[in-house]
């Protein structure tokens, strides 16, 4: 620890991003990735926007974007907000809605940054269990008490499973007092949006991604949906911290992406045929998962060690996630790649089996 640190940066535990190796060529299947380019449309965008302007700093309120998601989504363009992926779109959201003086509820398996957050901005958080079948508990959700917010990611990561409209709505009813977070990087690939739940329910923030269906991790550019108190919440946090979140080129292929519907919807349902396909498959090979509505799948053997899967996994030139945390540190979690790339993975995966089965 270094002597000019404070105290807060001395104390926390940063997010572990998935693995980027650079010492040989890997199929990487552990970052949830989407293995397709982006939009045709957005790389034209973003190449036309690559001139002299870029000298100028780009537009502060983002309001092309912002009417163009408003139209995607149909909702007013009061109730939609942008930022420099969901990650910084989270980080506001914490600031802005959660009360260091209450616990913030979220589950105890789940996207790993929610605890950095909570660190990061001295709050206390309440993790609520999941089931034995990593269930998110909704009555639980639904009727707790003295707290300071929820947030929930649906599909939940890194178990791949969805929470219903319905579910969402009893939390939302349970909590009219408190600001809920549906999380919905994944939502694409399975799942109905909480966005036509906005109009009803001051209290809801959807958050969303361009980084998964649409192709775009790269770019980084994430959105909020909420009532209009929520946006104007996110937005003084916002400029009060850079109000030049999104560069031009994001800018202008973000507006290019969400423009080019038919390519994505063609490239997220090539996604769900073979992650439903690579699902049927490993089952085969004697592995267990949970119904996945992600671009992943969540996996276990029940004889063979995940971390063991995962070594070898490596060695074949194979990348997957394993996770070195309670309850789940027999699972791996195994990104959607391309038909071909996934043909790769079960043949490394059914002769790992073989080897390990035998040792």
């Amino acid at each position: 620890m270094s002597k000019y640190w404070s105290p807060l940066a001395g104390s926390l535990e940063p997010y572990v991003p998935g693995e980027q190796p650079k010492d040989k060529t890997y199929i990487k299947l552990n970052t949830n990735e989407n293995p397709y380019p982006p939009s045709p449309k957005a790389l034209e965008a973003i190449a036309a926007a690559a001139d002299a302007d870029l000298r100028l700093y780009p537009d502060p309120t983002c309001d092309a974007l912002i009417q163009e998601a408003a139209r995607c989504y149909g909702l007013p363009a009061k109730q939609v907000f942008v930022g420099n992926g969901s990650d910084e779109v989270l980080a506001f959201a914490f600031a802005a809605f959660f009360d260091p003086g209450k616990p913030l509820l979220f589950p105890d398996i789940t996207y790993s940054f929610y605890k950095v957050y909570a660190q990061l901005y001295r709050l206390s958080p309440r993790l609520i269990p999941l089931d034995n079948e990593f269930n998110i508990p909704v009555d639980e959700f639904a009727s707790a008490e003295d707290h300071g917010g929820i947030i929930l990611p649906n599909p939940n990561a890194p178990t791949a499973k969805l929470l219903p409209l319905a579910d969402i709505e009893a939390i939302l009813k349970g909590n009219p007092d408190r600001v809920v977070i549906i999380d919905e990087a994944y939502i694409d690939f399975g799942g109905e949006s909480a966005v036509k739940l906005v109009p009803d329910y001051p209290n809801l923030l959807v958050i969303q991604t361009l980084s998964k269906s649409r192709s775009l991790a790269g770019l980084r550019v994430g959105f909020a949906f909420g009532s209009e108190e929520l946006i104007e919440g996110l937005d003084r946090i916002k400029n009060s911290f850079n109000s030049y979140t999104l560069d031009r080129l994001a800018l202008h292929g973000a507006v290019a992406s969400l423009q080019d519907d038919a390519y994505f919807r063609e490239t997220t349902e090539r996604v769900i045929r073979t992650r439903e396909r690579i699902a049927r498959q490993v089952a085969e090979l004697g592995f267990q998962g949970t119904a996945s509505a992600a671009n992943f799948l969540f996996i276990s053997h029940p004889v063979i060690a995940a971390k063991d899967i995962f070594l070898q996994l490596r060695e074949k030139g194979v990348l997957v996630r394993y996770f070195a945390s309670k309850r789940i540190d027999n699972h791996l979690r195994v990104s959607i790649g391309t038909d071909e790339e996934m043909d790769t993975f079960l043949a490394a995966l059914a002769e790992t089996v073989r080897e390990l089965g035998q040792a």
